[in-house]
């Protein structure tokens, strides 16, 4: 075995009357070995919270959304179809958006209705995060009973948010009316365009966003209420790789053609996950910073026993080491401490990650979306930690090392 090495392990282990740099070596050892577990556990909870967003956004949001300048798509039967052929393209699917007020007997409030078909489960979750009702439903005419009116009529079906459910007093089976903001032009004038449905169903993702303006609505429902015919307002693709929806995107193009835009996800929210990002490096620089902290540690710790083996290292050199096999000795030191700290401190993490998955940490509803925090376990977060720990500790070990390796055998000798 390297006599460095050796003699670095030997150092790790305390005499008496050098109980107290043992001590500090001790107290840089925890401090790594928390500074990495506290960073894991970080990086384990953002990922955990970003990743869910995600989920969430994209249960409401295709991967990616085919759409024309002219704000429509004229009708083309075999578009579809050929986005569908593409590679890596799951479903596809037309819709239908605009903006519109929903009535109750009782409240008002604004919504963006979305018109689609039967393959858009397919395309979106909405089922997934349904509380009440089903999809389904909105293929079919249902028989309600509408302000007590002696007989029954057949309304059409809709699907709209919790939140929404709640501001507009109304549960399933009960009707609603639809108004669009541009009013329809007759001979007596501007009338309103208004249309009854009925709820049959009801979803939360608890994202306000969704839960309090959204509502789905049949697709030829919608193209009739906003007078378009045939014509859609896009087409919604889901994809079987949504990180390589901008890959796929590049495919879809030529396939839809010029006059048609291809939107990924990303793109459509790249400034919500460009900011969680931004945010989750600030917390991996800050926290990083215990690490610094507990390599200075590590530091004085080598400086100190530098000082005390003066003599040691006189021997050594006298009987013939280099300077490059002494720094060695105390670069070992070094590297062992960050070794024991940063490989505890990340089965620490892993552990609490573990647990924290499994058990749980109970989160207010009314102020977060998730019930519990969320972990998700990244083995490359966890090796990237680990990588640039070990890092600075053999980094801040180098200027004790070359300071023991300069000390001359001749001068200790000769002055103790």
């Amino acid at each position: 075995m390297n006599y460095s090495l050796v003699i670095g392990l030997r150092y790790l282990r305390s005499k008496r009357r050098e109980a107290f740099v043992s001590l500090i070596t001790l107290i840089a050892t925890l401090g790594v070995g928390l500074g990495v577990m506290t960073l894991d556990v970080v990086l384990s909870v953002m990922s955990g919270f970003e990743e869910d967003l995600r989920d969430r956004i994209l249960g409401f949001t295709p991967h990616l959304v085919i759409s024309s300048e002219a704000g429509v798509i004229a009708r083309d039967p075999g578009l579809v179809e050929r986005v569908r052929a593409v590679p890596g393209v799951l479903a596809a699917a037309p819709f239908v958006s605009g903006q519109v007020m929903l009535s109750s007997a009782d409240e008002v409030a604004g919504a963006l209705l979305r018109g689609v078909t039967g393959d858009t489960d397919a395309v979106l979750d909405v089922s997934a995060h349904l509380v009440d009702g089903s999809m389904t439903a909105l293929a079919e005419r249902h028989e309600v009973r509408v302000d007590d009116a002696p007989r029954t009529v057949e309304l059409a079906g809709i699907v709209i948010g919790r939140q929404l459910a709640r501001r507009l007093a109304v549960r399933t089976g009960d009707a609603l009316t639809v108004v669009a903001p541009q009013p329809m032009l007759t001979a007596i004038g501007p009338v309103p365009r208004v249309k009854r449905f009925v709820v049959v169903g009801i979803f939360e993702s608890g994202m306000s966003e969704f839960d309090g303006a959204l509502a789905f609505v049949p697709l030829a429902e919608a193209q009739r209420f906003f007078r378009l015919g045939a014509d859609v307002s896009g087409i919604e693709v889901r994809v079987d790789d949504i990180d390589r929806a901008a890959a796929i995107a590049a495919r879809v193009a030529p396939v839809a053609g010029i006059s048609y835009r291809v939107r990924d996800w990303m793109q459509t929210n790249q400034t919500l996950f460009s900011a969680l990002q931004l945010e989750k490096t600030v917390y991996f620089v800050v926290l990083l910073l215990i690490v610094l902290v507990a390599a200075f540690n590590i530091v004085a710790t080598l400086v100190m026993v530098v000082m005390e083996k003066r003599k040691d290292i006189a021997v050594l050199k006298a009987l013939g080491a280099t300077g490059g096999g002494v720094a060695a000795i105390f670069l070992w030191k070094g590297l062992v401490i960050g070794a024991v700290g940063t490989l505890g401190g990340t089965a620490a993490g892993l552990g609490l990650c573990a647990a924290l998955q499994r058990f749980g940490i109970p989160l207010p509803p009314d102020v977060f979306y998730v019930s519990t925090v969320p972990v998700q376990i990244h083995g490359e977060h966890f090796l990237a930690v680990l990588l640039v720990s070990l890092a600075m500790c053999v980094a801040a070990s180098v200027y004790p090392a070359r300071q023991a390796a300069r000390l001359a055998p001749v001068d200790i000798i000769r002055y103790e």
